[in-house]
This record gives structure tokens, sequence and C-alpha cells, in this order.
């Protein structure tokens, strides 16, 4: 069965090894007819620590790491060009 992949924002990285992320999808209201916005958090596990507020993350499912953590960090949009400033100035 594949894995599932899900892109949100992480909310919260107080936690060792953790990032919180909220995923925001559109859904239709059966009466109204207009686009409302659902969202709903999850606990994945980030292994270095690397991911921050803000951060654009996409998440997949895995095997329980505890008693809410089944998903994992496997990209992330803002860590990319973040690793990059890190290296300090060329000289």
């Amino acid at each position: 069965m594949p894995k599932r992949v899900l892109q949100g924002t992480v909310v919260s990285d107080k936690a060792d090894k953790t990032v919180v992320v909220r995923v925001d999808r559109r859904v239709m209201h059966p009466l109204y007819k207009k686009y409302i916005l659902r969202s709903k958090k999850y606990a994945a596990h980030d292994e270095q620590n690397l991911h921050k507020i803000g951060d654009v993350v996409k998440i997949r499912e895995c095997r329980p790491i505890s008693k809410r953590k089944c998903w994992e960090v496997m990209w992330e949009r803002s860590a990319e060009t973040r690793r990059g400033d890190e290296q300090g100035p060329q000289s």
C-alpha cells in the first residue's frame, strides 16, 4: 500500500526531534457551495531538528514512532536555502 504524502506548514518545533505540521485543505460547503478552509495538525518526526516555524514541508506516513507520531518529514522548501546560509561566506 502506498504511503500518503501531505504538504503543510510547521507551526511548532519545541519538542525534540518532532515538528507539528498544519495541513490545510479546501472543501466545498454542501449547502452554500462556497469553498472553506479546513486544517488539521500532524506531529511529524524530524530526526536532525532542521525545520523551523513557518517552513513549508512535505510529510510522509510511516510506522508509529510514538503514541501520536506516525509521520516523518521528507522534504522542505525553506531548509534547502537555509542549509546554504549555514556554510558562511566563501573566502
